[in-house]
């Protein structure tokens, strides 16, 4: 126990993966903030100096001397008597000629590495593949930090009681748990559970600091805490948002306690606006890309889309583009220029009719005897999906496809046409959360939006049945059941697992449990080829579910004709 109270900074920070460099300049950088409040150790994220997930990097002789060199970097400079620093990072371990990997955790204090543990349960499912290149670490005791015994479980360490169990038995003073938990909407529940079971069974105080920032497909949320040991919050950092908090560690009548400022976690729609804000801002700017074009059709999706963009990159990194056809309404046409208008972004009107007729033209033979169909259907989608990927060739600016995930579920999109483009910011959401993410925008200004507040979306777009508008008076619904209809049993075939029967026993129809089940399985080739997209769900297209492209496997009872 501490004869003095003890300050911990919680350093919830954006980890830029694969820029070793950037992230320890951010770290001391962090580091001197604290030490100006009085920090006695400062404490990263899971994994914060290489970023996670980093795959198949680690594998890399060069990346893994980049990582020990910032490790030593990062030791030097607590020999100046300021905050000890743990900070979490790839390890590689020399045993002849092998090489092992750990997910480690690394204390720095008085200019060298006084201590290193590793982790010991390595997730392998969803979207982690730990196992596929870290070794299991031997379960550890703790590292005598500023007086403190310190616990240092990694992340899925403390999601079973094994590891903590053996810190508490090992003479652990406190649980300060690094984390890298990505995004989605029912996490936050979930996290904490874990971790005040683990506070209240081993009757330690807890610290849990998570990763910020969008990498790739997910999104890291931040929403770092200190438990005391009874299990109440102590302290709570802001969800999607950069913070270093100072947790003040007491000892009274022989028990540690904390304190700390509370800061509420974003919920509901409010999460899964800021998080996609977060996906979008870091996959670009991180990519370095100096804008985004998007097609802008009058609809929910796109309008949806270049809100997220504006709001996320500002409104002069977005280019909006119309792409008219003779099916194009003239209200779709207002409504993008009503809703580019709102947010003071570009809108450019490029007609593809006469590049409708030329393809015409030159499939004349091909076509010949046989109906419209589809195939003309999807020429327009793809002539606006080849114009936005020349205007991004030629500007710089990637290309954000507007898809949905109910589209995605039902293949109700076309390859190399609304598909097309570097980032998917809407994929991981069902339409019907689209309709409900639009009246919310409209009503709420996220926190670090820099579109401006008040009704962005025009009530027309959220209001007017969905339509692809590739045919004379197309509906969505001419095609698929109803989205309240269609998200349940989509949702439900996904994110839950669940088969045919299991669905209409919950009084579906059956022959739309068909239809969606087979709409889906069909639909396996185009999602495998989408671009990548922010994980929102607890089951996201991409990393969380695989399946393979050719399989004669069918779970339908009935085959739709």
């Amino acid at each position: 126990m501490i004869d003095k109270p003890i300050s911990i900074a919680l350093a919830q920070l954006n980890s830029h993966l694969g820029n070793i460099a950037g992230n320890v300049e951010c770290l001391i950088d962090a580091r001197e903030k604290a030490n100006a409040g009085g920090a006695d150790i400062i404490l990263t994220p899971e994994m914060f100096l290489s970023g996670y997930p980093c795959d198949d990097l680690v594998l890399r002789s060069d990346f893994m001397s980049e990582v020990e060199a910032g490790i030593i970097r990062l030791a030097s400079v607590t020999a100046d008597g300021g905050a000890a620093i743990i900070v979490g990072a790839p390890y590689r371990e020399h045993s002849g000629d092998d090489v092992v990997i750990y997910n480690s955790v690394f204390v720095l204090d008085e200019g060298k590495v006084i201590g290193r543990r590793d982790k010991v349960n390595l997730p392998n499912y969803g979207v982690f593949d730990d196992k596929r290149n870290f070794t299991a670490g031997a379960m550890p005791g703790p590292v005598l930090v500023r007086g403190l015994k310190l616990g240092l479980p990694i992340c899925e360490d403390i999601w079973t009681p094994d590891v903590v169990e053996c810190l508490q038995e090992s003479g652990a003073d406190m649980i300060v748990s690094l984390n890298a938990s990505p995004f989605d909407s029912r996490k936050n529940d979930q996290r904490m559970a874990h971790a005040v079971s683990r506070a209240i069974e081993t009757g330690l105080p807890l610290l849990y600091v998570n990763l910020i920032g969008g990498q790739d497909e997910l999104v890291f949320d931040g929403g770092s805490f200190a438990l005391n040991a009874d299990g109440n919050l102590a302290t709570h950092l802001p969800s999607f948002s950069q913070a270093v908090v100072q947790v003040q560690v007491k000892s009274d009548f022989g028990a540690l306690s904390l304190t700390g400022q509370i800061t509420p976690p974003d919920e509901g729609l409010a999460a899964i606006y800021r998080g996609l804000m977060l996906g979008v801002r870091d996959y670009v700017q991180k990519n370095g890309f100096p804008g985004v074009v998007l097609g802008l059709s009058g609809g929910i999706d796109s309008a949806l889309v270049a809100a997220i963009a504006a709001d996320a990159l500002g409104a002069d990194a977005v280019h909006a583009v119309m792409m008219p056809s003779p099916y194009t309404s003239d209200e779709s046409l207002d409504d993008a220029a009503d809703l580019a208008t709102r947010f003071g972004m570009r809108l450019d009107t490029i007609s593809i009719a006469p590049a409708m007729a030329a393809m015409d033209e030159m499939l004349v033979d091909q076509f010949a005897g046989k109906d419209p169909d589809i195939a003309e259907e999807n020429i327009q989608s793809r002539l606006r999906g080849t114009i936005l990927m020349g205007i991004s060739n030629k500007n710089g600016a990637m290309v954000m496809a507007t898809g949905n995930k109910s589209e995605y579920a039902a293949g109700y999109s076309t390859l190399y046409g609304d598909m097309c483009g570097g980032f998917a910011p809407i994929k991981d959401v069902w339409k019907i959360q689209v309709f409900d993410l639009c009246r919310w925008r409209n009503t709420h200004l996220p926190r670090g939006a820099a579109g401006p507040e008040g009704e962005v979306i025009p009530i027309r777009i959220i209001d007017k049945p969905p339509s692809a508008e590739l045919r004379p008076d197309q509906k969505d619904t001419d095609s698929l059941p109803p989205y309240e209809r269609l998200d349940a049993i989509m949702r439900a075939l996904t994110e839950d697992a669940a088969d045919i029967d299991a669905i209409v026993a919950q009084g579906y129809d059956r022959r739309e449990v068909d239809h969606a089940s087979q709409l889906l399985f069909r639909a396996e080739f185009k999602r495998f080829q989408s671009a990548p997209g922010p994980k929102m769900t607890s089951i996201a297209f991409g990393r969380d579910r695989r399946l393979p492209l050719t399989s004669g496997f069918s779970p339908l009872k009935t085959f739709i004709k």
